[in-house]
């Protein structure tokens, strides 16, 4: 089949590498020349776990290939997927969906023969409809189909999500866009991947309320690790003898300085405003975006406290993204937590393995680091923010040296208490 994957962006770039190596043809397209230019020379605008080299595969298999020219690209399209950022609008928190209705005009103009039109952006309920409505404005509706697909990428394991999805969803009633969806994923079909084929405004909340429920689980256990500290428990145990239970599982029960990324606080957000809209208040999602809002301050606070203060302290910091494996810095605790110790007169230096070229853009007088021996080289304190690899098996003796003082603060709880102790080290953790 022939895919156009309308954005370049994380979500559509990854979608149509991995419809090439389904054996789809792809043609991704964007409006920004100079990133196509870049994915035509071998380049990635965005870092990703094996991303590269699947694109290296499928470009030089002949299945995958780049383009400005939607026209072009349209001209034989069995789907064509909306793909293009769907940011919180300023001001109220709703999904600004400027992107999207912009490609479903262009979409409109281009299209020849019955074409599926599929949105894989994230967007709120009755999007679909608009596209409907914007596309039905130059076609009669039996030449087309809008369909909902969202998608369920973990930044840094997105292949393998695609790849290996949990299920896929697909919001359509129309009988012919099923078939055209069925043999896209039929290679996850091959291997019983569920394929829920769902109503198209069904299909657009389950990726919110999914975002939000993981989102709820972090917060949850984030306040038991507060807990924890108040009363003398230790939050890994508590999560993990809650985490045996199979009705609640394990994941996204790992207590930190809270939830950020491209997904979770844009996606709770619209979803209380979706709600706000019908009326419907969501009382539990607004918990858990206020307390999650309070988590990155709580954390800056718990540094100053153990420190006493930070006025005219270099402090090292220890990873920038919102998580291991991205370079994605979209609301990660980092920002909030560098920014309030800033404040109170701390002196930054930071270290991360991938983000440092996207944290320039949202901090301001931060020095970085070499490597992670060199940011802490004279720093008062350590402080680990996202759990990279490398991170996990410093030689603590070694960084016992390099500071003023034996302070860590470990927010991602990657060391055992009783090595610290051991070691003499001022050791701070979350819930412990």
């Amino acid at each position: 089949m022939l895919v156009v994957m309308v954005g370049t962006g994380y979500v559509g770039l990854v979608s149509g590498v991995c419809f090439a190596e389904f054996g789809h043809d792809v043609i991704c397209v964007d409006k920004d020349p100079a990133k196509i230019q870049t994915l035509k020379d071998g380049g990635i605008p965005i870092f990703e776990p094996g991303l590269q080299d699947l694109v290296k595969k499928n470009v030089e298999a002949g299945r995958l290939s780049f383009s400005t020219d939607l026209p072009s690209a349209m001209e034989n399209a069995d789907a064509v997927f909306i793909a293009v950022g769907t940011p919180s609008r300023r001001g109220d928190g709703f999904a600004d969906l400027t992107y999207v209705y912009a490609a479903a005009e262009e979409i409109a103009e281009h299209m020849n023969g019955f074409t599926v039109v599929v949105t894989k952006s994230t967007v709120p309920v009755g999007t679909g409809d608009e596209v409907e409505r914007i596309i039905g404005k130059k076609h009669n509706p039996e030449n087309f189909a809008v369909v909902s697909n969202p998608e369920f990428l973990r930044e840094g394991a997105a292949i393998n999500d695609f790849k290996h999805p949990d299920r896929v969803v697909v919001g359509t009633q129309n009988e012919q866009a099923k078939e055209v969806m069925r043999d896209l994923y039929r290679p996850l079909y091959i291997n019983e991947t569920p394929i829920l084929f769902t109503e198209r405004r069904t299909s657009e909340l389950i990726k919110y309320a999914g975002n939000a429920f993981l989102a709820t689980k972090i917060t949850f256990i984030n306040e038991m690790a507060d807990l924890c500290e108040a009363v003398g428990a230790d939050v890994q145990q508590v999560a993990r003898g809650i985490g045996l239970d199979k009705r609640i599982g394990s994941k996204f029960l790992h207590a930190g300085p809270g939830y950020g990324g491209s997904c979770f606080p844009k996606d709770t957000v619209a979803l209380v405003r979706t709600g706000d809209e019908a009326d419907v208040n969501l009382s539990i999602v607004k918990s858990v975006v206020d307390a999650n809002d309070r988590r990155k301050i709580r954390m800056a606070k718990k540094i100053i406290d153990h420190l006493g203060s930070v006025d005219g302290k270099t402090i090292a910091v220890l990873g920038l993204a919102f998580k291991p494996n991205t370079d994605d810095m979209r609301d990660a605790p980092s920002i909030t937590i560098i920014s309030m110790l800033q404040k109170n007169g701390a002196i930054i230096r930071a270290y991360d393995p991938e983000s440092m070229v996207e944290a320039r853009k949202s901090l301001d007088n931060v020095s970085y680091a070499e490597n992670a021996y060199d940011c802490m080289e004279g720093a008062d304190a350590l402080v680990i923010i996202t759990e990279w690899d490398e991170f996990r098996a410093l030689d603590m003796n070694r960084v016992k040296s390099l500071l003023t003082e034996p302070n860590v603060i470990d927010l991602r709880n990657i060391y055992p208490l009783y090595d610290m102790k051991t070691l003499g080290i001022k050791y701070i953790s979350v819930g412990r």
